[in-house]
């Protein structure tokens, strides 16, 4: 340790920076490992600071090691001696991850030999200056100097840095000549510019940011995944990406594999079809297929149909519904099981390869942690490969055999199963087949075999990325990189399938679809449009953390698309009669409602006026209240689009005294005083049912048992569905179809559910107005 602690510091590192870094066992072995190598070439005392500094640079930043000779011998010989050079070489080496590497490729991509004269700096600077002289005369010392200095060394890539500083420095300088009092003041930000009041704003306070507009909650999705945005590998570059690991056959595989594609960027969603996606689901979809179409590049749609017991054709036809109706059209729809003869014939190679073996060790014994390992995992191949085909053949119980890979995951599990025995018929293959490979098996490979050019997952499947590339490698076939993002979580719900499961089979919810659910078939039917849903996944943004967002972000993005979509119509959920006692019996007039007020053009629907209506029970009080605006026997009101205003005669109530009906008289509106209120009112309407829904879940985390202690299933709100079945609503909603959506003023947005028929219309409210909740 002596030793070592005088070794760093005689190539220039403080004591307490060579303290800090033999903490480090691996940046310490490889420092030392390169001091060793370029003592080799000037001798124990002939590594100065300057080529210490590179060494400990280089010896920090390098991933792959069998590159640290060779980078040592570049900075001993003084071949590589700035930073700049440095970080070329480093990029070059990454870039180049098989021997032998080319010598002067090397030396041409990192400066070497390069030598900027002072006469070259001088002049490149003089060029820019003259270049700017206007601008710079003008605003003087208050010019951005950091452009100057951006384009001298772009013109001069090896230059040295300090030096151009320097030589910008002087020549401003000469320019200028010294600072003033005038240049030493701050430089006054520069005043927002008022809009003009009839000037139209941009929508959503749109933002010009690095010359692409955006909307004030930030980028849109297909900018957050475009190009660089991600720093994602490109097509052929996948050893470039850190934790990839190359094997000798990494470049020929991967030259097959652009052969193939063509440089295209390859990406799949790869549900389980055993279950109904939900809004996590919306942004892996978003984000699988957005990165494909933002790129130029195709999705697949891969069912990873590899356990027979759980799948359901409904399950199938409902994950690409899904898909559709986010507004993505897969490439090609696939499934595991298309590949189901090539998987096997890929198992049997591995076993041949000595990478896996047949195992008796029952289930229950590989379940937890510290597991033993098996008494068969040195088996002779031949054996593995006649067991392995027994197997196949179905010659063994279910549990009795499976087939085990030869590796160790980084969650510590050992030999993950790649096989197992399942005597159950496949929707697709019907009873081909009896046994059935795994996900940690099959996913790497059918990407493989697609050709993908990014795996992209989930977080919680990092722990598996080690295992995917060991299998592509233990095989010699093409391997993907496998990125991770963080998944969407939302709270006051459970989006497991085993507990929606529980939900409906305990008649808390319905089914998959029900609207208090957050799965996607649920909020379709609650009448979310795809396009929020999409807003949605693009304002939480693609992050590689997880992410717990409330429901009230989702459902802001559900107004801000149904405000501008949804036709108003007016509807009354708990009638209070109102006879106008100064129209004829039978008087009857249209009157024209604009479908959206804000904008007219946008058209237009009738619906009938007549000495009946009907209005809210709550827009109407018999005793005044202060700050109370709507119908009182001493206040009248005035009814929207109708030109109206009505006041009350008589107040009718029923035996138990609650106000059944009103007499009142209209006038008006041109005529009369200006009411304090205007309300909504139904006349010869249709009586429909209206489903309200409020949160399935009292409180914001139902798994967490700190939260809820008895289980999700105790923590149900008793009030999360509340079913009028005699709602009053405008004749304009008669042709109304399955999801259609509308705003009805002043109560809120809803769409047609699947349940409604001729005779009777059924509305979900799908999300509440936004108004101020103090507004009475």
């Amino acid at each position: 340790m002596a030793d070592t602690m005088t070794l760093f510091t005689s190539i220039g590192l403080s004591e307490q920076k060579a303290k800090e870094t033999l903490k480090n066992e691996a940046l310490s072995s490889a420092l030392k490992d390169a001091i060793t190598q370029a003592q080799r070439v000037h001798g124990p005392s002939g590594v100065d600071k300057a080529m210490g500094t590179l060494l400990y640079s280089m010896a920090s930043r390098l991933k792959d090691l069998k590159r640290l000779a060779f980078l040592s011998d570049s900075i001993a010989q003084r071949k590589i001696c700035t930073e700049l050079q440095l970080a070329a070489a480093l990029d070059f080496v990454k870039g180049h991850p098989q021997d032998p590497i080319n010598q002067n490729e090397f030396e041409e991509a990192c400066g070497v030999g390069v030598v900027i004269t002072p006469e070259q700096i001088e002049d490149a600077v003089e060029s820019v200056i003259k270049k700017h002289k206007e601008q710079l005369v003008k605003e003087r010392y208050h010019f951005n100097m950091g452009l100057l200095m951006g384009e001298a060394r772009a013109a001069l890539k090896w230059a040295d840095g300090k030096v151009i500083k320097n030589e910008v420095d002087m020549q401003v300088l000469h320019l200028l000549g010294p600072k003033t009092e005038a240049d030493l003041e701050k430089k006054p930000k520069p005043q927002k510019a008022k809009v003009a009041e009839n000037e139209v704003k941009l929508k959503k306070e749109e933002l010009a940011v690095n010359g692409e507009v955006t909307t004030g909650e930030g980028k849109s999705l297909m900018e957050q995944l475009r190009g660089e945005a991600l720093k994602f590998h490109k097509p052929g570059e996948n050893f470039k990406t850190e934790g990839y690991v190359v094997t000798p056959n990494t470049m020929s595989l991967i030259k097959k594999h652009l052969e193939i594609t063509g440089g295209q960027i390859r990406t799949r969603f790869p549900p389980e079809p055993n279950g109904i996606l939900h809004i996590g689901h919306a942004k892996a979809i978003n984000f699988n297929f957005g990165y494909a179409k933002a790129n130029n590049g195709i999705c697949f749609l891969r069912y990873d149909d590899t356990n027979p017991e759980k799948e359901e054709e409904k399950y199938f036809t409902a994950i690409r519904d899904m898909v559709e109706w986010l507004g993505y059209k897969p490439y090609d729809v696939t499934h595991a099981s298309d590949n189901f003869q090539q998987l096997y014939d890929l198992a049997v190679d591995l076993i041949r390869r000595g990478h896996a073996y047949v195992c008796h060790q029952r289930g229950e014994e590989l379940k937890g942690h510290n597991v033993p390992p098996s008494p068969w995992r040195d088996r002779p191949i031949e054996e593995s490969l006649v067991l392995f085909e027994r197997m196949k053949k179905g010659l063994f119980a279910e549990g009795e055999a499976t087939l085990r890979m030869k590796m160790v995951m980084e969650d510590g599990k050992m030999d993950p199963v790649a096989y197992r025995i399942k005597y159950t018929a496949h929707h697709r293959t019907g009873d081909e087949w009896c046994i059935y490979p795994t996900y940690d098996y099959t996913h790497c490979l059918c990407d493989s075999i697609e050709n993908i050019t990014h795996s992209l997952c989930t977080k919680e499947f990092q722990a598996r990325r080690s295992s995917y590339y060991w299998l592509c490698n233990a095989l010699d076939v093409y391997c993907p990189v496998q990125w991770e993002y963080g998944r969407l979580n939302l709270t006051y719900t459970v989006v497991s399938k085993r507990k929606i499961i529980r939900l409906v089979e305990t008649g808390v919810v319905r089914d998959w679809d029900d609207p208090r659910l957050f799965t996607l078939t649920a909020l379709r039917r609650r009448g979310f449009p795809s396009e929020a849903v999409n807003n949605f996944c693009a304002r939480v943004g693609v992050t590689v953390s997880q992410t717990t967002t409330e429901p009230h972000l989702l459902e802001s993005c559900v107004r801000e698309v149904l405000n501008d979509t949804a036709p108003r119509a007016m509807a009354v959920l708990e009638p209070l009669k109102v006879t106008i006692t100064n129209l004829p019996e039978n008087s009857r007039s249209d009157v024209r409602v604009p479908d959206f007020p804000a904008n007219e053009a946008k058209g237009s629907h009738t619906v009938p006026f007549t000495r009946t209506i009907f209005i809210e029970q709550s827009d109407f009080r018999e005793v005044m209240e202060k700050g109370y605006k709507r119908l009182t026997p001493e206040q009248p009101v005035g009814l929207r689009h109708a030109g109206y205003v009505i006041s009350v005669q008589k107040v009718i109530k029923d035996a138990q005294g609650k106000v059944v009906e009103l007499e009142v008289n209209c006038c008006s509106s041109e005529t009369a005083e200006k009411p304090k209120a205007f309300i909504h009112w139904v006349g010869q309407p249709l009586v429909c049912e209206v489903r309200l829904y409020e949160r399935l879940f009292l409180h914001k985390h139902p798994e967490d048992p700190s939260e809820v202690p008895k289980g999700f299933l105790s923590d149900i709100n008793p009030h999360s569905l509340q079913v009028i079945s005699s709602a009053l609503v405008d004749i304009s909603v008669k042709g109304a179809k399955v999801f259609d959506k509308y705003q009805f003023e002043r109560v809120g947005y809803f769409s047609l559910d699947p349940d409604s028929t001729a005779d009777k219309l059924v509305f979900n409210r799908t999300v509440t107005l936004k108004e101020d909740p103090g507004k009475i």
